[in-house]
């Protein structure tokens, strides 16, 4: 490089250029040769690099290389010997100009440090795609993560860059950096507490990707898709997207429906309103009309002979029914729904079925039925329940019960005054 120096000065000089207009000349030439240099080492490591990783992910069962080429790791490693060969080459270059070969190496070193910053965002993105592919790894928050590794990697790379250009050891830098943490913490508040709030939920396992939750405050009501450092992504069953800040689901209440998709079944818990003027004992001519009601026939039966039984030991006057023991048509109804839900194939009878009723209320008295189905998808789930509650509902006359209804009185019109 050196003759290539003499060479272009000294034909520049022969034709008649003068000696500092012949350095300017001789730079530029340089420069353009280096620049080519530069730009044909760039593409034929780019070149080779890209073939070699591609050939070898095709002949590997693993997909890890595969996202590395995907993710331009190759290409980004490949600037490393055009930046090498730049460093190398430079002084010559700038041979007549030495006030210029500080401020040019002063840009490589910057440009270094960006060159390493991008080949590790390319690695972390290449890990976090394949963690994605991994069984084990693919409801965590595995974006939460490498965000994290990422923004220390950048806090480093500028930090380095800064203390590059002002011409300041990265410890000094760092130790004068640390008197303004209080003006840091403030600008990077909402992503110190995203960090935290992802390590505790990935710590308490409080949310995966994947799990239904709801949250009111937020209008989410869908399934988490991503869980990263500053928001976590629910898509709603509506189909829109809700972000909702990650450390709200630290400081926030939500519910997490993850325990009854892992369970055996969904549950059902919903009342019927009954007129509590409807409810009243069973005479034995009405006893004998439910007998024909087939799920309960087999009860009413027993159930009689045990009361007719207790008043004829304790000589219940009968001629008033409310003396001695006495079915009730609420009662009876309560254990028909029992019996029904019991039997019915959508239900799932390992888990915990019961017909109760609730505190009277001014609209009647709430006769809960609570079960759960076996089918937990939502369609069917709904046509569980409301097949269950059609039944109950259309039941009720038979046992002379009223449904509550809410009926609106209209004032008269003063015309009609």
């Amino acid at each position: 490089m050196k003759d290539i120096q003499c060479f272009f000065h000294d034909y520049f000089v022969s034709i008649g250029v003068s000696e500092r207009a012949a350095e300017y000349f001789n730079m530029l030439s340089l420069l353009f040769a280096l620049l080519i240099i530069i730009y044909i080492t760039d593409r034929i490591t780019r070149k080779l690099l890209i073939n070699t990783f591609t050939k070898l992910s095709e002949r590997t069962k693993t997909n890890f290389d595969d996202l590395l080429v995907n993710h331009r790791a190759p290409r980004h490693i490949a600037h490393i010997v055009p930046l090498i060969v730049t460093i190398k080459l430079f002084p010559v270059v700038f041979y007549d100009f030495p006030q210029f070969e500080t401020y040019v190496l002063i840009l490589l070193k910057v440009f270094a440090i960006v060159i390493i910053v991008w080949i590790i965002r390319s690695i972390l993105r290449t890990f976090e795609s394949y963690f994605k592919t991994l069984p084990s790894l693919r409801d965590k928050p595995i974006d939460s993560y490498i965000q994290v590794v990422m923004l220390f990697v950048w806090i480093i790379g500028i930090a380095s860059a800064l203390a590059v250009l002002i011409n300041l050891s990265f410890l000094k830098f760092f130790t004068t950096l640390g008197a303004a943490s209080a003006i840091l913490l403030l600008i990077f508040k909402d992503t110190i507490l995203g960090f935290v709030a992802s390590i505790q939920v990935a710590i308490n396992d409080s949310v995966r990707i994947g799990d239904w939750i709801t949250m009111d405050k937020y209008g989410a009501d869908g399934d988490v898709v991503e869980i990263n450092l500053s928001t976590v992504q629910v898509q709603n069953f509506d189909m829109t997207i809700t972000h909702i800040p990650t450390y709200a689901l630290i400081a926030d209440s939500f519910k997490n429906w993850r325990g009854m998709q892992a369970s055996g079944g969904r549950r059902i818990k919903r009342s019927i309103l009954l007129k509590a003027k409807s409810i009243k004992y069973l005479t034995d001519d009405k006893i004998e009309e439910l007998k024909r009601i087939e799920i309960i026939s087999q009860y009413l039966g027993d159930r009689q002979q045990e009361i007719n039984s207790f008043n004829k030991e304790n000589n219940a006057n009968k001629s008033v029914l409310i003396n001695g023991r006495n079915l009730t048509n609420l009662g009876v109804f309560r254990k028909y729904l029992q019996t029904y839900i019991e039997n019915h194939s959508g239900i799932n009878k390992d888990m915990f079925i019961m017909v109760r009723q609730l505190a009277p209320t001014a609209q009647g008295l709430p006769l809960e039925i609570y079960c759960f189905s076996s089918d937990k998808r939502w369609q069917n789930y709904e046509y569980i329940m409301s097949d269950i509650f059609d039944h109950a509902l259309a039941a009720v006359p038979y046992f002379d019960l009223e449904v509550y209804e809410l009926t609106c009185i209209l004032a008269p019109s003063s015309d009609a005054l």
